[in-house]
């Protein structure tokens, strides 16, 4: 696989796969591997991602194999509030809820935002470059004030904002990971919310381009956002997600400052009454 291209994290997902797999059954029998599948208490999706690393590894090993058919589901994403990713990212380290904060605003993949250098960073134009992955397009997005500052208080030890550039970037991103994930819990704990721990990192990616999609109704500015190629793959992240109640939080602007705070934070302008002027967000 590497031979051909792929990724270090697409190998070693592959490679965790298969282990996963050896460690239930006898990996070298393709049959005994088809029905430990078939009774496996695994997601349709996944059992066909495994038949796809299964497929690979057996066409290495040279050993006849007849694919299983699993038909890949495709599901509404789940979408949190704002006040649910405001929550959860307010109730997590400076260093996790900065990570949090960058895909919020950005979309950026996770593997992305952890790949951000500091050089990356455009205070004065307040932008963020992002990197590519996965065959995307590279961007630069615009972002808060309230961003650039948690982003430039995190110690600038290294050349990347979120970890040591000598650490294997797919293992580094597993521990954080990990380290999100109980950070988490507590949170959904502590506020008796249990949708919270369905927030994942690509979940604030989903967040971000439903949003900006019911904002603008613009399939090509939430593409362009997202960094996508294809509008096939943008399609996936917004055409199922409707909104059945236009619920919206509202507030006043009295001067300029206080109108360009609230248009940072994602407020857009409705109109003006009495000398001030009305700004909503969705909830």
């Amino acid at each position: 696989m590497q031979k051909a291209g792929y990724r270090s994290s697409t190998v070693k997902t592959c490679v965790r796969s298969l282990k996963a797999v050896a460690r239930r059954t006898r990996l070298l029998d393709p049959e005994s591997v088809k029905g430990y599948l078939a009774t496996a208490k695994l997601s349709v999706n996944r059992k066909q991602t495994v038949t796809e690393h299964l497929a690979r590894f057996y066409k290495w090993k040279r050993i006849p194999f007849q694919a299983p058919h699993y038909k890949r589901i495709e599901t509404i994403p789940f979408i949190p509030s704002e006040t649910e990713v405001d929550q959860l990212i307010a109730g997590t380290s400076s260093k996790v809820a900065a990570f949090l904060q960058v895909i919020k605003e950005t979309a950026a993949r996770p593997g992305e935002a952890w790949s951000l250098r500091w050089i990356d960073l455009d205070s004065a134009r307040h932008c963020i470059r992002i990197t590519p992955e996965k065959g995307s397009r590279p961007r630069e997005r615009k972002v808060s004030d309230t961003l650039l500052a948690m982003v430039n208080h995190q110690p600038r030890k290294w050349t990347l904002i979120f970890h040591d550039p000598k650490l294997d970037p797919v293992e580094s991103l597993d521990d954080f990971r990990r380290t999100y994930d109980d950070q988490r819990r507590k949170v959904a704990d502590g506020l008796q919310n249990p949708r919270i721990q369905q927030v994942t990192f690509k979940t604030l990616r989903h967040f971000k381009a439903t949003m900006e999609y019911h904002r603008t109704k613009d399939i090509l500015h939430v593409m362009q956002l997202l960094g996508h190629r294809s509008i096939k793959n943008t399609l996936v992240y917004t055409h199922l997600v409707t909104f059945d109640n236009d619920e919206f939080i509202c507030k006043v602007a009295k001067n300029v400052q206080e109108a360009k705070e609230l248009v940072e934070s994602g407020f857009e302008y409705v109109t003006e009454i009495d000398d001030v002027q009305l700004f909503r967000k969705r909830k």
